[in-house]
């Protein structure tokens, strides 16, 4: 994991467990309260409102759980880490949620159907719902600025359970106004109310869950910032199939990366780990595969009847050393118009006798070409700049060093 990701995996593990700790102290007393007092004055929303509170208290200890677990780092198992696990947390809140608000909905209901039996319902429930409103909205503004601050979408969830448990405290008290006024069949009006709010929160909690649980990508404004990181990358000339997926609060980036089909593999590379490194900068990605292309593979592929470089080797060997000549090194580049050898010769300072020219003569390219089925056939030279066959020469000083410096010139093409 990137150093931006690790510190801020640190800090957001950190303010959950404190936000978390905040919010069972609190759900605690009031759930008490709420049941107790609910009971006593013979408030069924109040009631309701209660053990709306007590699933607070379960979803507090599943947010502790998932939140010790996520933090681990990756193992045989989990070779990305533990991120899901909150994403799998919140895909059960929203279950209990959905669970809780049912019940809620079924218990209004009975009540609704046996108007009758519904009793007066006593001041002390009011004032408890009062409490109770100030109390699940101060937590809520509490949560929610810890949760965005750390970017945490399992405490942001969080913190919008503590605002419905507000709105709900509200329609709990504007009921019991109700019954207290003398309409008593607006208690179990505001908790059936409350029931639907409940369920509605743990279904988008729950859907929302199973989207990222199903490797849901990012954003599309997010994606472009994730493009527009690799294209500013030095060597890197386009951006194809690149795809994301939501990993917890995190997202795991594949990108293909287009670059000049003529460089070496060493400096593919370098610029595929530059482009990959600039993308973890962003401390939304968790982690990144880049794949170098020479070419746009999804508009053109190269032919699958190509020669393998063992085959190529083998030929040129074959062919040069019949003309007395010996191949330094042999690059190939399998492009979608076909493919392309280059035979780099030895620099001529590097042997003695007869020149390459004549040996060169005797080579037939062109039937080496067209036996490898090759586009193009080129043959370089290499060439000592600073060789004293040139005419220069070099002496070192004392403690220093000296050095040549080697290029190509073209020898031949077919």
């Amino acid at each position: 994991m990137p150093s931006t990701a690790a510190v801020q995996s640190v800090e957001k593990h950190r303010v959950a467990r404190k936000s978390t700790f905040v919010s069972i102290a609190l759900n605690t007393v009031l759930m008490a309260l709420q049941i107790v007092i609910g009971v006593f004055a013979h408030s069924q929303a109040l009631v309701a409102d209660g053990i709306h509170s007590l699933a607070d208290l379960i979803s507090d200890f599943v947010v502790l759980i998932a939140n010790r677990h996520s933090g681990a780092k990756p193992d045989a198992d989990h070779n990305y880490g533990h991120s899901r696990y909150e994403t799998v947390a919140s895909l059960f809140l929203g279950a209990l949620l959905i669970v809780v608000g049912v019940g809620m909905l079924w218990r209004a209901g009975m009540r609704l159907a046996d108007l009758q039996s519904i009793p007066a319902v006593h001041m002390s429930a009011l004032a408890v719902a009062v409490l109770v409103l100030i109390s699940k909205e101060s937590l809520f503004r509490y949560m929610l600025r810890e949760a965005q601050r750390v970017r945490s979408a399992m405490l942001i969830a969080n913190a919008w359970h503590a605002r419905s448990d507000a709105a709900s405290s509200l329609v709990v008290a504007l009921g019991i106004v109700g019954s207290l006024a003398g309409v008593r069949l607006l208690d179990p009006i505001a908790a059936a109310i409350v029931g639907f709010m409940v369920a509605r929160m743990g279904w988008m909690f729950g859907w929302d869950a199973l989207q990222d649980l199903s490797d849901r990508a990012l954003d599309e404004a997010t994606s472009a910032d994730m493009r527009a990181l690799l294209l500013a990358t030095p060597g890197v000339r386009d951006v194809h199939e690149m795809r994301t997926r939501k990993m917890g609060d995190f997202a795991l980036v594949d990108a293909h990366i287009l670059v000049d089909p003529l460089i070496s593999v060493s400096e593919g590379h370098y610029i595929a780990e530059s482009a990959r490194l600039r993308v973890l900068a962003d401390n939304r990605v968790l982690d990144a595969l880049i794949h170098v292309d020479p070419e746009n593979d999804a508009v053109a592929r190269p032919p699958v009847n190509l020669p393998t470089r063992e085959r190529v080797v083998a030929e040129v060997n074959a062919v040069f050393a019949a003309g007395g000549l010996k191949a330094a090194s042999v690059n190939m580049h399998y492009l979608s118009t076909g493919l392309d050898v280059e035979v780099v010769l030895p620099a001529p300072g590097s042997r003695t006798g007869e020149s390459d020219e004549p040996r060169l003569a005797r080579v037939d390219l062109d039937a080496l070409k067209r036996r490898l089925g090759a586009r193009k056939l080129d043959v370089l030279q290499r060439v000592d700049a600073l060789s004293a066959e040139n005419g220069v020469s070099t002496e070192a000083g004392p403690g220093e060093a000296t050095s040549s410096a080697e290029a190509t010139q073209p020898h031949g093409t077919a």
